[in-house]
């Protein structure tokens, strides 16, 4: 596995990072500890360092697991959770203010197992807390050795700009990574996320990039899955972003096609190809893998050696293009 910088940070991460929202969760998708230990450690036989974690991720059972797994190997990995969303009942338990936020990452240190987080994320906006008062706590956590660099997800492009240029005029630490959903059928963000992160040097760290396994191409059309075995989608709500309500769209299935055209050409199975698609885009740094199961972790590793020719990925972008909104399509038109 190769190894890229985080942003325009020092910090070098695996090109492709595990994720580990389901370890531990206690659902039909959920990943057992036992299991997660063994993904944890093939990954980590494969070269990959980078580990996405995140405090509300089955209730902090998830950080659990990770800490335990990477007893003794602490050094080797590079270590990522979140802060924003909620941790108890109290009206003290959520957000981004300086208390929850000091809590919560004492809290994460010790589930863990260590004494200091690599990337610490900002989990979504907080209405409530001023910027000042979160970056202002982040800056305090850095300063006092609990965490090393921050990261923003889910946030609009103007709030994360607003919050760098706060970071940039007080001297406090600046975001390196931004999180969001990215794939070949969920490409929304490159309306704004591409040039944002390119410009200001923050490394696109995508989630979702198999679409809750769309891309894998296991789907056919007119055939919905009915249990959880079939894949996440299964048990996904129609309301919810990775649903099979928002995937069985006549444009996913021309992807589908496309990913398939190549994925039979090239003799290697439609995830790696999908994956592949999001490793060359220009402004990620790693790509958040959320495997269910150790064979899909290995198959899908294996997207690291497989590099698209310029015509694949061609076929790739025509099949996924999204029609321009308002005000893209004039300014695009204006750069021709």
């Amino acid at each position: 596995m190769k190894y890229r910088r985080l942003g325009g940070s020092g910090l070098l991460v695996s090109e492709l990072g595990l994720g580990t929202m389901i370890f531990g969760e206690n659902s039909d998708r959920g990943v057992a500890a036992a299991d997660a230990r063994r993904m944890i450690d093939a990954y980590l036989d494969a070269g990959g360092n980078h580990f996405d974690v995140a405090n509300v991720y089955a209730g902090g059972r998830a950080e659990e697991i990770v800490g335990e797994a990477l007893a003794g190997k602490r050094d080797r990995v590079v270590l990522t959770t979140k802060v924003r969303w909620p941790m108890g009942e109290g009206p003290n338990d959520a957000g981004l203010s300086r208390y929850h936020m000091f809590n919560s990452v004492e809290a994460s240190l010790r589930r863990l197992g260590t004494d200091v987080i690599d990337v610490l994320y900002v989990h979504g906006w907080d209405p409530w807390t001023p910027l000042t008062e979160t970056f202002s706590a982040l800056h305090d956590l850095v300063s006092a050795g609990k965490v090393r660099y921050v990261g923003v997800s889910n946030f609009k492009a103007w709030q994360t700009m607003k919050a760098l240029g706060l970071s940039d005029c007080k001297g406090w630490p600046r975001f390196i990574a931004a999180q969001y959903q990215y794939s070949l059928v969920v490409r929304d963000i490159e309306a704004e996320f591409t040039d944002l992160c390119l410009s200001e040097g923050v490394g696109l760290v995508p989630w979702g990039p198999l679409g809750g396994g769309f891309l894998s191409g296991k789907y056919r059309r007119g055939k919905p899955p009915t249990d959880a075995s079939q894949g996440r989608i299964a048990s996904t709500p129609d309301a919810w972003e990775e649903s099979w309500a928002r995937r069985a769209t006549d444009r996913n299935w021309k992807i589908i096609d496309a990913v398939k055209e190549i994925a039979s050409k090239q003799g290697r199975a439609a995830s790696q190809v999908s994956l592949a698609w999001l490793l060359a885009q220009p402004a990620v740094s790693s790509v958040i893998l959320g495997a269910r199961t150790l064979e899909q972790l290995v198959d899908n590793i294996g997207a690291v050696t497989l590099e698209l020719t310029p015509a694949e990925l061609c076929l790739l972008d025509q099949a996924s293009a999204l029609p321009a909104a308002y005000p893209y399509r004039s300014v695009n038109a204006a750069m021709r």
